[in-house]
């Protein structure tokens, strides 16, 4: 054994050697060793299967030991109900050694396990930042008696919260078992490799106070073999991979739950053993699959990124990705789902459907290489957060002094950075709007919270991500999963079209819309499904990548004969890039589109700004903005600079678009709170420092 396991408590070393026959402690858990067991906040780094778990979970249970904790003392949360149940049993094994105790509390919990959790509380709660707003709001669990011995965090794929208004809420909640405690907890984060991990730890850690430490391992994966193909369509990528790499096990990631369903649809019909794992399929239908893919070897396993969260579905043989993920970071992940056997290299097919996606794919591929990840940027003025939280604090605690909520949430760093003007503002429109009631100084939640969330016990308080208004499919008892309305279209015929779920058509047979429930039998007729929700804007420096793609720069990976025509022939095409400018570009048919290459946010910023020049309701993508036939650069550029001279810019976004309880906010602070949502300011300025060449296409 390492020097590192003595200093574990005696227990857990004789359990590491004779229960878990471990001989050695990964790199990244032996340096972990250190600084959790002092108490610092640690952010721990490491590709998926890099031992993260274990490193955090074994001098957490240590320090429970040596320190004696009791009752409830540790959480440990992740973002998906699928990786918490993964989980589970290692983390309840682990703690069962030492006569020690590990549950699980989620929404597909039911009110017997949550009974016995209230009466005999486990040492280690595994849960969502939702569930635990739940239990915290509950009228039926005394939270204060539950969490009070809450002594230290660990927060699963922590990257996954921060970069969105989810993280935010994670830490208020956070802040609020604090509270109860009464105790300076401990916080350890799990991520993959992100860009800027010390920032990402101070966050976390937030106002606590003690030592903060990163500790990672190598974040770029060696020795990846990456093939890129163009395929055209989703029916072609289904060949290809029910003839490709036959025997192995294959798990292929696809950016949408549609997609999932059709290209599972597609295999199977090729006579591919196929599963599929996305978040609206039941739970039950879910587990079987991945249950089912673990013991298997020649099969695929088709997922949207629920499967790149590190959720353990055994040794790969390969991944392949429909068309591209959105980022380096994500592609990283699923990089890291193979090669775990020894003597086998990591690997990763592209199967672009479309030009767009060819040219992501590559772009990825090329900031890898070039050793660039994502920073995690959490969003600024979360003013609908402080809202959410105002009510579900209230909420909890009946009623609060009209001042003293920021004792229990005032030191969250986004909250503590408003001014005592603007977070009194809020409070006072929520208290106008029948939000809140105050008596005397003392808020209470008021009859428009009872009339607007209070019908199904305040679930909805419990996040601050809407939710699609989904409808159970169900088949005799058991639950399929889930779709949106959308998918139910009327044929004409015998009523609704066959849908699509769990790679099966069903034939609709009857829907109850008042409790959103459809009956369903199997229909050998091709179905189809839609959901909400599943499209992703591209950060500006991806655009980028893009254009030194398309002007010729290397892409390292090896490209198929069909790739690299496809590649040349999108090169041709794009005669006129230039890295140094943007490019007004006339098309055959005389229409304009100015290609800035700066992302979807910073290209609907600008259409704004250019108003009258601007052709279409939808003017712009993620690479261009389309004009008006006899837009010229001068007018573009006088646009420009007016907008430069007004100040803040704004985004192209509406009142409409406002995330959940923003329209508990004054009308200017849910402007503001959809303006910095929508906004990339950086990738604007970039496209602004550049002259506007003009080019006809083709030469």
């Amino acid at each position: 054994m390492t020097s590192a396991v003595d200093r574990l408590n005696p227990a857990l070393q004789h359990h590491l050697v004779n229960s878990l026959a471990w001989s050695s402690l990964r790199p990244l858990q032996e340096d972990a060793m250190e600084p959790i067991l002092a108490g610092a906040h640690v952010l721990l780094l490491a590709p998926t299967a890099g031992g993260k778990t274990e490193a955090a979970a074994l001098p957490v249970l240590s320090r429970m030991l040596d320190e004696d904790w009791r009752g409830l003392s540790v959480l440990y949360l992740c973002p998906l109900k699928a990786l918490l149940n993964n989980l589970e049993p290692r983390l309840s094994y682990l703690a069962g050694l030492v006569g020690r105790s590990a549950a699980l509390w989620h929404g597909d919990i039911g009110q017997p396990v949550r009974k016995k959790i209230v009466s005999e509380p486990p040492d280690i709660l595994l849960t969502t930042p939702e569930s635990l707003e739940a239990i915290l709001i509950s009228r039926v669990v005394d939270s204060h008696h539950l969490l009070r011995h809450v002594r230290a965090v660990i927060v699963d794929e922590l990257h996954a919260f921060a970069g969105d208004d989810r993280g935010w809420h994670l830490l208020s909640v956070l802040e609020r078992v604090r509270k109860i405690s009464g105790s300076e907890q401990q916080r350890v984060g799990l991520s993959a490799t992100v860009g800027n991990p010390e920032a990402l730890l101070e966050w976390l850690a937030g106002s606590l106070e003690g030592q903060r430490r990163v500790v990672a391992v190598e974040g770029r994966l060696p020795n990846a073999d990456v093939t890129v193909d163009s395929v055209g369509s989703l029916p072609n990528a289904a060949r290809v991979i029910a003839q490709l790499h036959v025997g192995e096990k294959r798990l292929v990631f696809c950016d949408s739950r549609a997609r999932v369903e059709e290209l599972g649809a597609g295999l199977r019909g090729a006579g591919v053993e196929t599963y599929l794992s996305h978040s609206s399929l039941g739970v039950d239908e879910r587990r079987r699959a991945e249950a089912a893919f673990t013991e298997g070897t020649n099969c695929v396993i088709v997922a949207t990124s629920t499967l790149e969260l590190g959720v353990d579905v055994g040794d790969l043989d390969r991944v392949i990705q429909i068309d591209a993920p959105f980022s380096v970071a994500s592609f990283l992940q699923r990089l890291g789902r193979t090669g775990r056997r020894a003597g086998l290299e990591r690997n990763a097919l592209f199967l672009a459907t479309d030009d767009e996606s060819f040219l992501r794919a590559c772009a990825i591929i090329r900031l890898w290489q070039d050793g660039y990840i994502e920073p995690i940027e959490p969003p600024a003025i979360p003013y609908h957060v402080l809202a959410q939280q105002l009510l579900a604090l209230t909420l909890q605690e009946g009623r609060i002094g009209r001042r003293l909520w920021q004792e229990w949430i005032g030191a969250v760093p986004a909250f503590a950075s408003m001014t005592d003007e603007v977070s009194g503002r809020v409070v006072d429109h929520l208290v106008a709007e029948g939000w809140l009631f105050d008596e005397q100084g003392l808020l209470s939640i008021g009859p428009e919270a009872e009339r607007s969330l209070g019908w199904r016990h305040f679930t909805e308080l419990t996040g601050i991500v809407a939710s699609d208004p989904e409808i159970v499919v169900r088949y005799g008892q058991a639950e399929v999963g889930r779709v949106h309305p959308v998918s139910f279209r009327k044929d004409g015929v015998s009523g609704y079209s066959p849908i699509l779920l769990g790679g099966r058509s069903w034939r609709v047979t009857q829907i109850d819309w008042r409790r959103r429930v459809a009956d369903v039998v199997p229909d050998p007729r091709p179905g189809r499904s839609r959901w909400q929700g599943d499209a992703r804007a591209l950060s500006g420096v991806l655009c980028r990548a893009v254009r030194s793609v398309l002007t010729g720069s290397e892409v390292p990976a090896r490209l198929t004969r069909r790739g690299s025509e496809t590649l040349d022939r999108l090169r041709e095409e794009f005669w006129w890039a230039d890295n140094s400018t943007t490019s007004l570009v006339r098309s055959e048919d005389g229409t304009k589109r100015w290609w800035t290459f700066a992302g979807l946010r910073a290209n609907a910023d600008l259409s704004e700004s250019l108003a009258e020049l601007v052709r279409g309701t939808r003017s712009c993508d993620n690479l261009s903005i389309q004009l008006a036939d006899a837009a010229t650069v001068p007018e573009i550029e006088t646009a420009l600079r007016s907008r430069s001279g007004g100040g803040t810019a704004t985004t192209g976004s509406s009142l409409h678009d406002l995330p959940k309880f923003a329209e508990c906010l004054p009308r200017d602070l849910a402007a503001l709170t959809v303006a910095d949502r929508y906004a990339d300011p950086a990738s604007v300025e970039m496209c602004l420092r550049e002259r506007i060449q003009t080019a006809s296409s083709p030469p």
